[in-house]
């Protein structure tokens, strides 16, 4: 290491005061902010609200300050599907039930995880990786249909929304905590011999703790619901006494839950692999949560034939770079800062995701596409980050945005390649947890 010297600093200094534009730029940032004294009002002339494509679709969900988005996200495209069937555009599903479910899933594949790793140091990287992941709130498409297919969904009404779901720092923290003091215990037991039955024993105990404290938090699911609704022609409708899981049967039993695939755009991996996330596998007996990894422009291909269809995308991204939420645009030249300092900070997204640069921290929704004879010119996107930002809730998306920043897409198998499909249905290379694919 080398000490910076004075005559550095003096260098540095005289450096800078020597362009007079740096003053001016250090003047509107300090008293703006650098994202406002770099903000490019000039993306408003391509990102205008008009879609050659667009989906039907009402008003939007609001996950408040949680990190639900991936069930929001999904049980969207489930509402909308259910919405099309019969038709009742307004009508939404409960994320508190699919949300409560996952805390307890969740807890029991990390219990299971803490004993089939108790052998290893506590500062092993795997056993690591899962303790820091203990009680979090963040997950992808396919562990929400995993919940979805075992549990069910109930309509918002029969579980509405609470403090604590819409609030989850102090449910995932406390979950946190506790799990990672199980761990300890689990860890100990397996250490001092116990049998299968003993470690057994321990984790229902363990898990029945976890189910009081989210029924504390959430309420306890319910049982059975009447479905109750007027359809967009006025018509009212009335069914008793459904189970969550009788719904699913009886409304989505035309929807194919496994045709669905995740298309991944991460070029620090080797394209055209499928890869598997064990970390995430949050149902012990549901599917594996897998990626298959390829150029973006398939992305871009499934997700738009897949809107001309007339189904919504779910689509994993980095909403935090180059956006603005009043506005709701999306756009990578949205915010000039390198301008503003004097800098080049651009990276390829390879570089992104290998320095933990580039990550997909939200999910949300394609409702519409504009193109261009082909040419894809802007996206609609459905957020759930309720009315009052965007466009009503709808964000605008550029073409450029959506290949630097987003990652996955959530698109049926007769929109991919035929080797694709051969691929997605073919064995996949295990991930570790630290891996970063987006």
């Amino acid at each position: 290491m080398t000490v910076i010297s004075d005559q550095e600093i003096a260098d540095f200094s005289a450096d800078f005061n020597t362009n007079s534009k740096n003053q001016v730029a250090s003047r509107a940032a300090r008293r703006s902010g650098l994202l406002e004294a770099s903000f490019n009002d000039r993306v408003s002339e391509r990102l205008n609200h008009v879609f050659s494509t667009e989906l039907d679709v009402d008003g939007v969900t609001d996950q408040k300050h949680s990190g639900r988005c991936w069930e929001f996200a999904t049980l969207n495209v489930l509402r909308h599907y259910f919405g099309k069937q019969n038709k009742v555009k307004d009508f939404t599903f409960s994320q508190a039930y699919n949300f409560f479910w996952d805390k307890i899933e969740r807890a029991n594949a990390f219990y299971d995880a803490m004993i089939r790793l108790a052998d290893r140091q506590l500062n092993d990287r795997e056993v690591q990786s899962w303790l820091a992941f203990a009680g979090e709130d963040g997950g992808l498409w396919s562990m929400a249909i995993n919940l979805v297919k075992k549990y069910g969904v109930v309509p918002s009404y029969a579980m509405p929304e609470s403090f604590n779901s819409n609030n989850t720092t102090g449910l995932i923290d406390s979950l946190a905590r506790k799990e990672r003091k199980d761990a300890i215990a689990l860890r100990k037991l397996v250490s001092e011999g116990s049998s299968q039955d003993e470690l057994e024993k321990a984790k229902k105990h363990f898990l029945n703790e976890v189910y009081r404290m989210v029924s504390v938090a959430l309420g306890e699911p319910p049982k059975k619901f009447d479905l109750e609704y007027r359809d967009d022609d006025k018509k009212y409708h009335l069914e008793r006494d459904l189970t969550p899981r009788e719904f699913v049967q009886k409304y989505f039993k035309d929807f194919k839950f496994d045709d669905y695939v995740v298309l991944s755009n991460c070029p620090n991996h080797e394209f055209n692999k499928l890869y598997h996330m064990p970390l995430y596998d949050n149902v012990d007996g549901g599917d594996q949560i897998k990626f298959l990894n390829v150029p973006i422009e398939y992305l871009a291909q499934a997700a738009v034939a897949q809107l001309k269809s007339g189904d919504a995308v779910i689509f994993g991204n980095d909403v935090l770079k180059q956006m603005e939420r009043k506005t709701g645009y999306l756009d990578t030249e949205l915010y000039q800062t390198d301008k503003l300092f004097g800098v080049d900070t651009k990276m390829s997204k390879a570089d992104r995701l290998a320095t933990g640069e580039g990550f997909a921290t939200h999910d949300m929704t394609l409702v519409g596409v504009d193109e261009d004879h082909g040419h894809i010119r802007k996206w609609k996107v459905e957020n759930s980050w309720g009315d009052k930002y965007g466009h009503k809730g709808f964000y605008e998306m550029s073409q450029p945005w959506f290949e630097d920043y987003v990652y996955d897409v959530v698109v049926r198998k007769e929109f991919l390649t035929d080797e694709q499909v051969k691929l997605a249905e073919g064995p996949a290379i295990d991930l570790k947890p630290w891996d970063n694919i987006g």
